[in-house]
């Protein structure tokens, strides 16, 4: 069997067992085991075709792609297919934009309705559970000069290379820290790429918090790729570590990157910048329905409440995979068919002994997976003064609010992320926060003397992505549909200003 594809919303069904939203590999494997119970999944993919970040056009990638990209990114063909074998149905260019309890009175199921843009129109499909598998997003690196034309962020040029092939034709500098910054230089340099050079910020003090999780790590599959990479982009290019600090330069476009270690200055000429300081999970849906979230000190990223079996808080809604706390490709699909058995044995698919069984040797794998994890966390936690930036830094692009103005505004009294949005608007511009929350609930925090967990996050609301007026003004009258008018009508910046919308 294959999945059946929906190409317009009217081709949605009423309701479903389950809708899990997004198609990586914890989305894929999630379906794919559900459905293997007999569940009616239905997949909304915001992609043209299954993959999500890490295996982004792995459907249609040749050989010489796999050969560019590595062997961990052709691991994802064996996914897809089993995910193109089962009987979920699948919707790519979907935007999830909504989520909320259903209305007993009208829906024709229980559990929850989820606001569906497709194909330029909008409807609620109802399903008796979610499983969020939203993946991850790069974490903000607010430097001087990171707005300039010439400026992108690794993840960016990542998608270029495995959607289009494309490859930067300029002279390249790739900046920050995390297991990407190499894995990405490593594939531009096999692709043809001349990187200049590779600028890592990973603190020097950041070898100590992780030496007590050293032996983990190195009995890991993570030791023997990351020491190759790391190699691999030594004998490529120049590799600057130490960076303490960190400037993009131009007049209109990039022209150069300055950087200092310790004493030392440098300036290197460069035309096209990669910048990138690890990934957070993507949490804008999940806060807009309610889930329950904390402050992970040791990633120094918010991440969702979960239990053993990738529950949330909300009784109908499962988070798997990057998107309930970085953990990589492999552990994301072992961690999307753990939740697929426990949401059959939920609704009423799978017995419990049954289930027990079946998730048991998972278990056993998940724990292989993530061994060595807590020293790379440790060790790529990037600094602070990266995180927490000064003067006339830019830190929400949307409203061009500096780190100033923010700190400025924490001394008139603003006490967290959502009150800031009454004095400077942070968060309310297209990208709802996903690019400056991190920094912002930082700042206060900083200004305030407070943990960033009493600071909070941004309390983002519905519609989470941009839609067009026209969608909600289409909808069937209905409690949902008031509710995601009623989310406009308190974000107005979310609307496309279409032809349609004026």
């Amino acid at each position: 069997m294959t999945p059946r594809r929906i190409m317009s919303a009217d081709e949605f069904a009423d309701g479903y067992d389950l809708v899990v939203v997004g198609a990586g590999p914890a989305g894929m494997e999630a379906a794919r085991t559900a459905a293997s119970h007999g569940l009616d999944v239905l997949v909304a993919d915001e992609n043209r075709a299954p993959g999500g970040q890490i295996y982004r056009g792995i459907t249609t990638a040749r050989a010489a792609d796999l050969a560019r990209l590595g062997r961990d990114y052709a691991a994802g063909a064996e996914i897809a297919e089993a995910f193109a074998r089962s009987s979920a149905t699948y919707a790519a260019g979907a935007t999830v934009w909504s989520i909320a309890p259903s209305e007993p009175e009208t829906s024709t199921g229980t559990g929850l309705d989820i606001g569906i843009s497709l194909a330029g129109a909008a409807t609620f499909v109802n399903a008796r559970h979610v499983i969020v598998a939203s993946g991850a997003i790069e974490r903000p690196f607010p430097v001087p000069g990171w707005t300039l034309p010439g400026v992108m962020t690794a993840g960016a040029a990542q998608i270029a290379l495995k959607t289009a092939g494309l490859v930067p034709g300029e002279p390249t500098i790739i900046a920050g820290t995390g297991p990407l910054l190499y894995l990405l230089a490593a594939q531009l340099l096999r692709a043809g790429a001349t990187i200049t050079a590779v600028l890592d910020t990973t603190p020097r003090g950041n070898w100590r918090a992780a030496l007590p999780h050293a032996l983990d790590f190195l009995r890991s599959a993570y030791a023997r790729k990351g020491v190759g990479l790391m190699a691999k982009v030594a004998r490529g290019t120049r590799v600057f570590r130490g960076v303490t600090d960190l400037a993009i330069q131009g007049s209109g476009r990039v022209e150069a990157v300055t950087m200092r270690r310790g004493n030392e200055e440098t300036r290197i000429a460069a035309d096209l910048v990669l910048l990138h300081q690890g990934v957070a999970p993507n949490l804008n849906l999940l806060l807009a329905m309610g889930c329950a979230y904390a402050w992970d000190e040791g990633r120094a990223a918010f991440q969702p409440t979960i239990d053993e079996w990738f529950g949330s808080s909300l009784a109908d809604v499962s988070i798997v995979g990057d998107a309930a706390g970085i953990v990589g490709a492999e552990a994301s699909a072992l961690q999307g068919a753990i939740a697929g058995h426990a949401v059959a044995c939920r609704l009423g698919k799978l017995a419990s002994d049954a289930r027990d069984r079946e998730v048991a040797p998972l278990r056993q794998r998940l724990a292989g997976a993530e061994r060595g994890r807590a020293f790379i966390d440790r060790l790529f936690r990037p600094a602070d003064r990266f995180r927490r930036p000064r003067g006339e830094t830019l830190v929400c692009r949307c409203e061009e609010v500096t780190a100033a103005r923010v700190r400025e505004a924490c001394a008139l009294g603003v006490i967290g992320p959502n009150q800031l949005k009454a004095f400077l608007r942070c968060g309310m511009g297209p990208c709802q926060g996903r690019f400056c929350g991190l920094t912002v609930s930082e700042l206060i925090a900083e200004e305030r003397g407070l943990p960033v967990c009493d600071v909070g996050y941004f309390r983002p609301r519905i519609p989470v992505k941009p839609i067009a007026l026209a969608e909600l003004a289409a909808l069937e009258q209905s409690d949902s549909a008031v509710a995601a008018v009623v989310g406009f009508v308190e974000t107005p910046s979310t609307i496309h200003e279409t032809e349609e919308t004026l």
